[in-house]
């Protein structure tokens, strides 16, 4: 069985970032793995026009309100290291997008941690609102995406996984496995869509279940009839109705010229999620 041996953080200096990275010390305690934690946020002086600037007196407050913020980020990473628990380990930035910078360094790690976005959070300023799928669609590394609400110090007891025959739910199925080897319950949920029934090809149900098997993972198979509209309320309703504590799906979307869009389901997801979700794309 493959397990992850590279968790990389990312810090954005709100307290959930804390939360995150506590969270990604439990996990690769469970796997013998080290933790990267990461501040990448868009420097403040980026976010303002020029002309508001000034003589420049503005622009070097900017500046050190940038300075603190790694300040305090390095800071929690001090008193998270004071801890017993996995290796953890700081990585520096360099000047450029932050989510550029963190996406290549995902790119050496087994898994990433994000966090949900929150617009209302103030201490999240500089944290891109694209982080999470520009992350996943430029680094092809799954990612564990933490709430901005709640407390989350274990998960992968309960796990629900959202299937379909495509590639990125095989990708998010596959990056689980060192937790599904391990949980108590895996529910694999499946709903047929409108177009399956045009679609020729066999049925994997049985062949799934024999790789699960291969793999030690007993799951629970369960198909849920068509498809709503409203197809990720539903996904999140089902988590809940099973206790999960962690949902896995694939990451679905597309790109518009130099945007990365959501699809449907995991834009509603993502925005509605209470629970800890492990994304591929």
């Amino acid at each position: 069985m493959s397990a992850w041996r590279r968790i990389l953080v990312h810090l954005d200096g709100s307290p959930r970032s804390a939360t995150r990275l506590h969270l990604a010390r439990r996990l690769a305690e469970s796997q013998q793995a080290h933790v990267f934690a990461m501040l990448a946020v868009t420097p403040a002086w980026q976010t303002v026009p020029l002309s508001t600037l000034g003589d420049g007196g503005s622009a070097a407050l900017l500046r050190e309100a940038q300075a603190e913020r790694r300040r305090m980020a390095l800071d929690l990473v001090e008193r998270e290291r004071a801890q017993a628990g996995a290796p953890l380990h700081w990585l520096e930035t360099v000047e450029g997008p932050p989510v550029i910078d963190f996406a290549r360094h995902a790119l050496c790690s087994d898994l990433t941690v994000m966090g949900q976005h929150d617009p209302d959070d103030p201490a999240a300023w500089g944290s891109p609102p694209e982080l999470v799928p520009e992350v996943l669609a430029e680094s092809g590394r799954p990612g564990l995406v933490v709430p901005w609400g709640g407390t989350f110090t274990e998960i992968g007891q309960r796990v629900v996984v959202a299937w379909k025959p495509t590639r990125s739910s095989a990708a998010a199925l596959t990056a689980a496995l060192p937790l599904l080897h391990t949980a108590r319950e895996v529910h694999l949920l499946r709903w047929s869509e409108r177009t399956e029934a045009a679609q020729t090809g066999p049925d994997l149900t049985q062949a799934l279940a024999a790789w699960l098997d291969a793999h030690g993972v007993r799951a629970r198979l369960e198909s849920l009839g068509s498809a709503p509209a409203d197809l990720g309320e539903m996904l999140l309703s089902a988590t809940a109705d099973r206790s999960a504590d962690l949902l896995v799906m694939g990451c679905y979307g597309h790109t518009r010229w130099r945007e990365w869009m959501f699809g449907g389901v995991t834009r509603s997801v993502l925005q509605s999620m209470t629970l800890p979700v492990l994304m591929a794309h």
